[in-house]
């Protein structure tokens, strides 16, 4: 019965010596070796490691790409424009001993990190106008905040990978106050472009008026001319027409006479039954054209 007691304790304290002997380093991780505190190797490999037992401490660490979201905060660019800055950033562990000397866990590398990149950011983009940040430059900003902040990284025994600028916005009020500039000088604008195109309606219809008026003065007179010449050469034919038979022009005039002056409707003509208007009604001969040699007396 002892025996079997004892060598039941005996096979206990091999398996815990065993286990307090050996231990895993996993494909995404890496571990540092401790000895009463002191470290004596870095594993970076993965697989079953053996080590002293119950002297040697392994700790553990990631040596994944790691994230860290940094808060918004607000940083005054270098034309006095205030901007929002929403960024973060990537990192990883290269320097284990480092690590652990300078920091020991990933809480406290990410506050330290933090501190580092607010300061970096503040720096750079203080340096760099509201364009540059939001439009024009934003990738070499970001770039040489990487670098700052590597620059103070490696003393922690961290590589930053990469540093971008989620979003670089003006606050909330300043947008509001931008926004009613912008829309009070597109509507200046605006009004400016109605007012010339009402300038230039103006003008093209002054001239399409002048032009108008002119086109009827011309025409007015042209109109004028052909009838004067229209009247002209009509007076000329009942001239020569007059010449060849003054009896039987003034019997047309007088028929002419007749018909404009005895329309239907209420006309009334108070005049002699012997009036000369009358001659040619009354069977009266026509008056006789005086000879050629009574004109000229």
């Amino acid at each position: 019965m002892r025996n079997a007691v004892a060598a039941l304790v005996v096979a206990i304290v091999v398996i815990v010596v065993a286990i307090n002997a050996t231990y895993v380093v996993g494909q995404a991780q890496q571990a540092l070796v401790l000895r009463f505190g002191n470290p004596i190797r870095i594993v970076h490999t993965p697989g079953l490691r053996l080590k002293a037992p119950f002297i040697d401490t392994v700790i553990v660490l990631d040596k994944r790409i790691l994230p860290l979201d940094l808060p918004e905060q607000e940083v005054i660019a270098s034309d006095q424009k205030r901007l929002v800055v929403d960024a973060f950033a990537r990192y990883r562990i290269a320097d284990p001993l480092r690590f652990y000397q300078a920091v020991g866990t990933v809480d406290a590398a990410n506050n330290r990190l933090i501190t580092f990149l607010n300061s970096s950011l503040r720096q750079v983009l203080g340096n760099a106008s509201f364009l540059d940040v939001v439009r024009d430059k934003r990738q070499p900003l970001m770039e040489s905040i990487r670098d700052l902040v590597n620059g103070q990284a490696r003393s922690l025994g961290l590589d930053v990978v990469d540093v971008r600028i989620r979003r670089a916005d003006l606050p909330e009020a300043n947008s509001q106050a931008i926004y009613r500039r912008m829309q009070t000088e597109r509507q200046r604008q605006a009004a400016e472009l109605r007012a010339e195109g009402g300038e230039a309606a103006q003008r093209i219809r002054a001239q399409a008026d002048r032009q108008a008026t002119v086109i009827v003065a011309d025409a007015t007179r042209d109109a004028d001319r052909l009838r004067g010449e229209g009247d002209a050469t009509r007076n000329g034919i009942y001239a020569a027409a007059y010449g060849k038979d003054p009896d039987f022009f003034a019997f047309y005039r007088s028929m002419q006479a007749y018909e404009a002056a005895l329309k239907p409707g209420n006309t009334r003509f108070v005049l002699a039954p012997n009036s000369p208007f009358f001659r040619y009604l009354n069977g009266a001969p026509p008056a006789q054209a005086p000879a050629s040699g009574d004109r000229g007396r």
